[in-house]
Protein backbone atom coordinates (compact mmCIF):
# COMPACT_ATOMS: atom_id res chain seq x y z
CA UNK A 1 0.00 0.00 0.00
CA UNK A 2 1.19 3.46 -0.74
CA UNK A 3 -0.23 6.55 1.33
CA UNK A 4 0.38 10.43 -0.07
CA UNK A 5 -0.31 13.78 -0.10
CA UNK A 6 0.14 16.65 -2.47
CA UNK A 7 0.61 19.15 0.62
CA UNK A 8 3.86 17.24 1.89
CA UNK A 9 6.37 14.39 1.16
CA UNK A 10 7.83 11.91 3.06
CA UNK A 11 9.59 13.08 5.68
CA UNK A 12 8.78 17.12 4.57
CA UNK A 13 8.00 19.64 6.66
CA UNK A 14 4.02 19.72 7.08
CA UNK A 15 3.03 23.62 5.68
CA UNK A 16 1.50 26.03 8.64
CA UNK A 17 -1.82 26.01 6.79
CA UNK A 18 -2.26 22.43 8.19
CA UNK A 19 -1.42 23.02 11.80
CA UNK A 20 -2.58 25.28 14.87
CA UNK A 21 -0.43 27.84 13.86
CA UNK A 22 -2.73 27.92 10.22
CA UNK A 23 -6.11 27.60 9.95
CA UNK A 24 -5.74 23.64 10.75
CA UNK A 25 -7.85 22.22 8.15
CA UNK A 26 -6.30 18.34 7.20
CA UNK A 27 -4.45 17.89 4.27
CA UNK A 28 -5.39 15.90 0.86
CA UNK A 29 -4.60 12.58 0.85
CA UNK A 30 -4.48 9.55 -1.63
CA UNK A 31 -4.12 5.89 -1.14
CA UNK A 32 -3.43 3.25 -3.60
CA UNK A 33 -2.33 -0.28 -3.53
CA UNK A 34 -4.75 -2.15 -1.03
CA UNK A 35 -5.21 -5.79 -0.44
CA UNK A 36 -7.72 -7.29 -2.70
CA UNK A 37 -10.23 -8.43 0.31
CA UNK A 38 -10.25 -4.71 1.52
CA UNK A 39 -13.31 -4.45 2.84
CA UNK A 40 -12.95 -0.69 4.84
CA UNK A 41 -10.00 1.54 5.72
CA UNK A 42 -9.27 3.15 8.76
CA UNK A 43 -6.70 6.27 9.18
CA UNK A 44 -5.04 7.69 12.55
CA UNK A 45 -2.40 10.29 12.97
CA UNK A 46 -0.30 10.69 15.56
CA UNK A 47 2.82 12.79 17.29
CA UNK A 48 5.00 9.68 19.14
CA UNK A 49 6.68 12.93 20.07
CA UNK A 50 4.75 14.54 21.84
CA UNK A 51 5.62 15.31 25.72
CA UNK A 52 3.03 13.42 27.06
CA UNK A 53 3.76 10.49 24.95
CA UNK A 54 1.76 9.96 22.03
CA UNK A 55 -1.02 12.14 21.15
CA UNK A 56 -3.75 11.31 18.78
CA UNK A 57 -4.37 13.72 15.79
CA UNK A 58 -7.07 12.22 13.65
CA UNK A 59 -9.10 9.07 13.70
CA UNK A 60 -11.13 8.39 10.73
CA UNK A 61 -12.99 5.05 10.11
CA UNK A 62 -15.44 2.68 8.35
CA UNK A 63 -14.18 4.57 5.17
CA UNK A 64 -15.67 2.54 2.03
CA UNK A 65 -13.20 0.05 0.13
CA UNK A 66 -14.16 2.16 -2.57
CA UNK A 67 -12.95 5.70 -1.53
CA UNK A 68 -8.79 6.36 -2.10
CA UNK A 69 -8.22 9.30 -0.25
CA UNK A 70 -9.69 12.40 1.10
CA UNK A 71 -9.17 16.24 -0.59
CA UNK A 72 -8.32 18.85 1.69
CA UNK A 73 -10.52 20.26 4.90
CA UNK A 74 -12.55 16.83 5.80
CA UNK A 75 -15.47 18.56 7.28
CA UNK A 76 -14.64 18.40 11.53
CA UNK A 77 -18.33 16.26 11.76
CA UNK A 78 -19.32 13.05 13.36
CA UNK A 79 -19.90 11.44 10.59
CA UNK A 80 -19.51 12.42 6.55
CA UNK A 81 -21.88 9.83 3.97
CA UNK A 82 -21.18 6.72 6.48
CA UNK A 83 -17.66 7.68 6.92
CA UNK A 84 -16.82 8.12 10.95
CA UNK A 85 -14.90 10.36 13.18
CA UNK A 86 -13.43 9.57 15.82
CA UNK A 87 -12.30 11.63 18.94
CA UNK A 88 -8.46 13.24 18.99
CA UNK A 89 -6.66 14.00 21.96
CA UNK A 90 -7.56 17.61 21.88
CA UNK A 91 -11.10 16.03 22.65
CA UNK A 92 -12.93 17.03 19.84
CA UNK A 93 -14.01 15.10 16.46
CA UNK A 94 -11.58 15.13 13.01
CA UNK A 95 -8.34 16.78 12.20
CA UNK A 96 -6.54 18.60 14.74
CA UNK A 97 -3.33 19.53 13.29
CA UNK A 98 -0.05 19.98 14.36
CA UNK A 99 0.86 22.20 17.52
CA UNK A 100 3.97 21.13 18.92
CA UNK A 101 5.41 23.23 21.81
CA UNK A 102 6.87 26.27 21.09
CA UNK A 103 10.77 25.67 21.00
CA UNK A 104 10.00 21.65 21.48
CA UNK A 105 11.96 21.32 17.99
CA UNK A 106 10.14 19.21 15.52
CA UNK A 107 8.21 16.33 16.00
CA UNK A 108 6.70 13.81 13.59
CA UNK A 109 3.73 13.21 12.32
CA UNK A 110 2.20 9.52 11.21
CA UNK A 111 -0.41 9.51 9.15
CA UNK A 112 -1.35 5.60 8.82
CA UNK A 113 -3.87 4.10 6.55
CA UNK A 114 -5.41 0.43 7.05
CA UNK A 115 -7.05 -1.58 5.00
CA UNK A 116 -8.85 -4.25 7.08
CA UNK A 117 -11.64 -6.94 6.09
CA UNK A 118 -14.33 -5.46 7.67
CA UNK A 119 -17.02 -3.00 6.17
CA UNK A 120 -17.13 -1.27 9.14
CA UNK A 121 -15.76 -1.28 12.91
CA UNK A 122 -19.28 -1.11 14.87
CA UNK A 123 -18.37 1.47 16.26
CA UNK A 124 -20.66 4.88 17.50
CA UNK A 125 -19.30 7.84 15.55
CA UNK A 126 -17.07 9.40 17.96
CA UNK A 127 -15.35 6.43 19.33
CA UNK A 128 -11.91 6.71 21.08
CA UNK A 129 -8.36 5.86 19.19
CA UNK A 130 -8.34 2.73 21.39
CA UNK A 131 -11.75 1.51 20.76
CA UNK A 132 -11.31 1.90 17.10
CA UNK A 133 -7.29 0.02 17.12
CA UNK A 134 -9.41 -2.71 19.41
CA UNK A 135 -12.01 -3.79 16.74
CA UNK A 136 -9.41 -3.92 14.14
CA UNK A 137 -7.26 -5.87 15.66
CA UNK A 138 -6.72 -9.46 13.61
CA UNK A 139 -8.79 -7.66 11.11
CA UNK A 140 -5.98 -5.36 9.29
CA UNK A 141 -4.53 -6.74 5.88
CA UNK A 142 -1.88 -4.07 5.11
CA UNK A 143 -0.80 -0.66 5.57
CA UNK A 144 0.55 2.21 4.31
CA UNK A 145 2.15 5.39 6.02
CA UNK A 146 3.16 8.84 5.40
CA UNK A 147 5.46 11.43 7.83
CA UNK A 148 5.62 14.95 7.68
CA UNK A 149 7.33 17.02 10.21
CA UNK A 150 6.59 20.16 12.10
CA UNK A 151 7.51 23.17 14.97
CA UNK A 152 6.97 25.90 15.86
CA UNK A 153 9.63 28.49 17.49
Amino acid sequence: MKLESTAFKEGEVIPSKYTCEGIDVSPPLVWSGSPQDTKSFVLIVDDPDAPIGTFTHWVVYDIPANVGGFAEDLPKVKEIEGIKQGINDFGYVGYGGPCPPKGHGYHRYFFRIYAVDLENLGLPSGASRRQVEERMKGHILGEASLMGRYKRD
